[in-house]
């Protein structure tokens, strides 16, 4: 399914981006469902001045989701709401019930469904669980149109995201977790619960049940479902900014911190571009650096007049020649003059962001390349592509088979491919973008030739 991603500056109008993002995908033709994480009433102020839609009637495809059942405001778009409150007292009803020979146990009480208050960082859990049930939603509308079944389910989602900083830790949060539920719960503990039973009955004390470890196994499929879903070729990211001093800085930081988690940008959107050539000396100056910070922006995305639009091939010693990616596309969003209010004022924007272009859904090419130059310089270089990064932002940790890489206030652990855990660190370089990580065979581990 494809799926768009729109974060970016605070500020800078994402929701009003996103909501003509998905009314363009929309008129171009394709079913299209608007998923936003807002809570504070901006789509109801863009889709509907004079007050809030009235909800859909639940159906047996949309009921049993964690978002709002989509409701219809223009021929092939939706929008829902992702339901966190409701999402979070589902789960921990799951939970308890699940655990409850443990808290039996403990003379423990169950928190009630109706005193139960969601948690900080309840909206990244049920964004995911919404994200794969969107999907599996449109995978089954697809079977049954393949079928010969009614036109059912969507081609696009656009997801309205919070601003970039919190959108790259949520997307980087699958794998994190999935880290630390293997941490926690090995392979090798999961396999000895056969004898649970009888070590309970043993030391007179329960051991956690059956059934919670079919929750702990729940939750990693989830999670590796989401991570198949974001690593998809078929999922972009937008990042939305208004042009000013700090905006390219931020976008730079955004791109860096998307980059490290495999996410591919296909779109800068500079919004709420004001007018140039007024006579008015206010405009006129506010327009003047306006257009200074966006020639900044085009220059950092390689659209700039400096850049160019294809730069020439990277060879790397003993491979093929690499041909860099091309810049990110800047689409420029002029200012309305006030804030877009129904679907009218939503036109002009939809013709400006443009309709999302269609990807193939399949997983996309492993990002990281490890280059042999053992004949010329007895090294491996790892290739890690960071858009965006700089060299003071970047650090560097071995520890074990992983590496630990952090891109400004972002940070990951990546596993090292089997050749390289046979070798010692010998340097890094960051150079047109990529960071290289140099990897010299260890002679202890590494085989000799015979």
């Amino acid at each position: 399914m494809r799926t768009v991603l729109i974060t970016g500056v605070g500020g800078s109008g994402r929701t009003t981006v996103a909501a003509a993002t998905a009314l363009a995908t929309a008129r171009s033709g394709q079913r299209t469902l608007l998923l936003s994480t807002d809570r504070a009433g901006a789509l109801d102020e863009v889709f509907h001045p004079a007050g809030p839609a009235p909800a859909a009637e639940p159906t047996a495809e949309t009921a049993p989701a964690p978002w709002s059942p989509p409701t219809e405001l223009a021929p092939r778009l939706w929008v829902a709401r992702i339901a966190t409150p409701e999402y979070f007292r589902s789960e921990l009803a799951s939970v308890q019930e699940r655990a409850r020979s443990v808290l039996d146990y403990l003379g423990a009480s169950a928190v009630a469904a109706e005193e139960a208050t969601e948690l900080p960082g309840a909206d990244a859990f049920a964004l995911m669980a919404t994200l794969r049930a969107v999907h599996q939603a449109a995978d089954r509308a697809a079977a049954a149109r393949a079928a010969g079944g009614p036109p059912r389910g969507w081609d696009v989602l656009v997801v309205d995201l919070p601003p970039a900083p919190e959108a790259i830790r949520l997307l980087g949060l699958p794998e994190q977790l999935g880290r630390y539920l293997r941490r926690l719960l090995p392979a090798e503990r999961q396999a000895s619960r056969a004898l649970h039973p009888m070590l309970a009955q043993l030391a007179g004390v329960p051991v956690p049940a059956q059934r919670l470890y079919e929750t702990f196994g729940r939750w990693q499929e989830d999670l590796a479902a989401v991570r198949q879903i974001i690593e998809s070729d078929a999922v972009t990211v937008r990042l939305v900014a208004e042009p000013g001093p700090l905006a390219a800085r931020a976008l730079r930081a955004a791109r860096a911190g998307l980059a490290l988690h495999g996410c591919r940008v296909d779109a800068v959107i500079a919004n709420r571009l004001l007018p140039v050539g007024s006579a008015d000396p206010w405009l006129a100056a506010a327009s003047g650096q306006q257009q200074a910070a966006l020639k900044e922006l085009r220059e950092a995305c390689g659209r700039g007049p400096a850049a160019p639009e294809h730069a020439a091939a990277e060879t790397t010693g003993g491979g093929p020649a690499r041909i860099p990616v091309p810049g990110i596309p800047v689409r420029e969003v002029p200012h309305s003059g006030r804030d877009p209010r129904g679907l009218a004022d939503l036109g002009p924007l939809a013709d400006a962001v443009g309709p999302v272009d269609a990807r193939p859904d399949r997983p996309a090419a492993e990002p990281w390349t490890v280059e042999d130059r053992l004949a010329d310089e007895g090294l491996l270089v790892w290739r890690l592509p960071l858009d965006g990064a700089e060299r003071d932002d970047l650090s560097l940790v071995r520890r074990g088979d992983e590496l630990v890489v952090t891109v400004g206030e972002f940070r990951r652990v990546l596993p090292l491919p089997s050749a390289l855990r046979r070798c010692t660190v010998a340097g890094a370089g960051l150079h047109e973008g990529a960071l290289r990580v140099r990897f010299a065979p260890d002679p202890r581990l590494w085989p000799r030739d015979h």
